[in-house]
């Protein structure tokens, strides 16, 4: 689907000169994900906050839960929250959750595929299964021996190889499975930043200066056909090079400002629906909140029903 989408694009490119940039362009910047759909407003209902704290197929189906039954299940989560076990969950740990929950679909795809790597079933992944599994080759053998373009199989080996060990945290070449989660999707965690900005800049570059021209810039984005007009989207995006991408106007881009351009500084989604719910919950005012803090204040957390909301409201305004 989306080959035929790009086709899409290009073919619609050589008929109209105000065509759009391609999905491979605007998936070079990440911004952060919102945590719902609705609009985050309390005094209305509480859907943001549910889908924030759950992911949003989970909580669909406390949505068909009796309260006793969320209240049950919202304990049982509240134990995983608390990592360290110490009775307490911080902001920190909050954040933690939701940023679990709102990755799960990521969780759950490592997980289909866990037992394809997973060759010893020790539940780790080393580099050797994975190189082993992805490209066919046992440690004895010559790489990429029977394949005729060897040398672009030998670098996509070393850049998968480059990124293994970045997601590695204690470097023994064996990873867990947050870190192989790290691997394959380096863009979701902030240790493997420096990694996307690398291989960011290689898909980039064209004349091996590790560094971004505008030329490059645009050519990753748009290939003209049979020397059509340059496109309005097209010439706007120099303008975006030249007035906000380049920062110390020498034509190039570095890498703190490719940095500065695919992963833009924006509010931290996360940092702060765990800081309203704690806020909403915390009675004690000791910024962190009890077990029973959390299922006092469920209906926040985890709640759907209307009539279960209302009460709510009415023991919010009572206790006010």
């Amino acid at each position: 689907m989306k080959i035929l989408s790009v086709l899409f694009a290009v073919t619609l490119c050589s008929w109209l000169v105000t065509c759009v940039p391609t999905q491979e362009k605007k998936d070079r910047i990440h911004h952060g994900k919102d945590l719902s759909d609705h609009k985050h407003d309390d005094s209305t209902d509480f859907q943001y906050d549910h889908e924030a704290f759950l992911g949003k197929e989970e909580a669909k189906t406390f949505d068909q839960l009796t309260p006793e039954e969320s209240k049950e299940r919202l304990g049982k989560i509240v134990d995983k929250i608390d990592r360290d076990k110490d009775g307490f969950i911080t902001n920190h740990e909050l954040k933690d959750w939701i940023g679990h929950t709102q990755n799960r679909y990521i969780y759950e795809n490592v997980n289909k595929h866990w037992r394809d790597y997973d060759k010893n079933k020790d539940d780790k992944i080393s580099w050797e299964e994975y190189k082993n599994t992805t490209y066919g080759y046992a440690a004895d053998e010559e790489p990429f021996y029977d394949v005729v373009d060897k040398e672009k199989y030998r670098n996509m080996m070393k850049r998968d190889e480059r990124r293994f060990k970045q997601a590695d945290k204690d470097g023994d070449l064996i990873a867990t499975r947050d870190e192989f989660t790290a691997f394959l999707h380096p863009e979701e965690f902030d240790y493997m930043k420096d990694i996307v900005i690398t291989e960011t800049i290689e898909d980039i570059d064209k004349n091996g200066d590790m560094l971004v021209d505008v030329n490059e810039y645009i050519a990753d984005m748009y290939t003209p056909e049979n020397d059509e007009p340059e496109p309005e989207w097209v010439k706007s995006e120099r303008h975006q090079f030249a007035e906000h991408r380049d920062l110390n106007k020498d034509g190039k881009l570095d890498r703190s400002e490719i940095g500065h351009w695919i992963h833009p500084h924006e509010y931290d989604h996360k940092e702060l629906e765990a800081k309203h719910l704690i806020y909403e919950s915390d009675k004690d005012r000791d910024d962190k909140l009890t077990k029973k803090e959390i299922l006092d204040n469920w209906n926040m957390f985890v709640g759907s029903q209307a009539t279960n909301y209302g009460e709510d409201l009415t023991r919010r305004h009572d206790e006010f």
